[in-house]
């Protein structure tokens, strides 16, 4: 046990975890699921890309620059835009850059709110506060992005007609395809909305389980939590306006014609 009250895991304990996923490989070869090779990549993948991580950010906790963690950030978000862009579509032009700018910018208003507003830290750059806030947004941005992005491109390409229709009877292009950008808008916030709507009744999320399990006060815990929660609820929103909204104009040409 450390300091802070939190039962440390040696590598022993680390082992029988990963009993777990031995049990589960072998519970999926006596059902013939088929997915022993999925379970013992993702196995693998969890233990390298935490323990690399854990490594990389125990460097930059030590270095404490704002560069250092301004980097990390840039490559977050960078691998954070890729996943939501191979989600949405590959055909698209553009969509890299539009992802990455939506998420970026929902990301810096967010916390620039948080950090002036609410937790206030001495500098504004603490890693301590600024990667795992940014790291969970960064998460939660991927889904409501893709989600939303993805939902956009489906229904216009399913609706090609009708929005034609609109167009020919005088509409303008974001008239023509506002309900769908509604519709794929509201999508992409489902997953925060029913995780708050199930929070503390239904689900304890990793926040604050992390945190008790660390010894923090659970009135604490559940105030970062809230926090959490409707950092991710604001953020999303954000992302998924702006990625909509931009995967609209990529669909007409200048002469506001739906492009196929």
């Amino acid at each position: 046990m450390n300091s802070t009250g939190l039962i440390s895991l040696d590598l022993l304990d680390l082992m029988f975890a990963v009993g777990l996923i031995a049990i589960a490989i072998g519970l999926s070869a006596w059902e013939r699921l088929g997915l022993e090779v999925n379970l013992a990549i993702a196995a693998g993948r969890t233990i390298l890309q935490l323990l690399v991580v854990g490594y990389i950010l125990a460097f930059v906790f030590a270095l404490d620059n704002p560069w250092a963690v301004l980097a990390i950030l840039a490559v977050m978000l960078t691998i954070a835009a890729v996943v939501a862009r191979n989600r949405i579509s590959k055909k698209i032009p553009f969509v890299l850059p539009l992802v990455w700018g939506a998420i970026f910018l929902s990301t810096a208003v967010t916390l620039a709110y948080t950090n002036l507003l609410i937790i206030q830290p001495v500098r504004w750059y603490e890693p301590q506060y600024l990667i795992p806030l940014a790291g969970i947004v960064f998460g939660s941005a991927i889904n409501g992005a893709a989600i939303a992005g993805e939902r956009l491109v489906s229904t216009i390409n399913a609706s090609q007609l009708e929005i034609e229709t609109h167009l020919s009877l005088g509409a303008t292009p974001q008239q023509a395809v506002a309900q769908y950008r509604r519709d794929a808008i509201k999508a992409g916030l489902i997953p925060i909305l029913n995780q708050m709507t199930v929070v503390g009744i239904v689900t304890l999320p990793g926040i604050i389980t992390g945190q008790l399990l660390s010894g923090v006060d659970p009135l604490d815990a559940a105030s970062y939590q809230i926090l959490i929660l409707f950092i991710l609820a604001f953020a999303n929103l954000i992302t998924a306006v702006l990625v909509t909204q931009g995967l609209c104009r990529q669909f007409f040409n200048a002469a506001a014609q739906l492009v196929k």
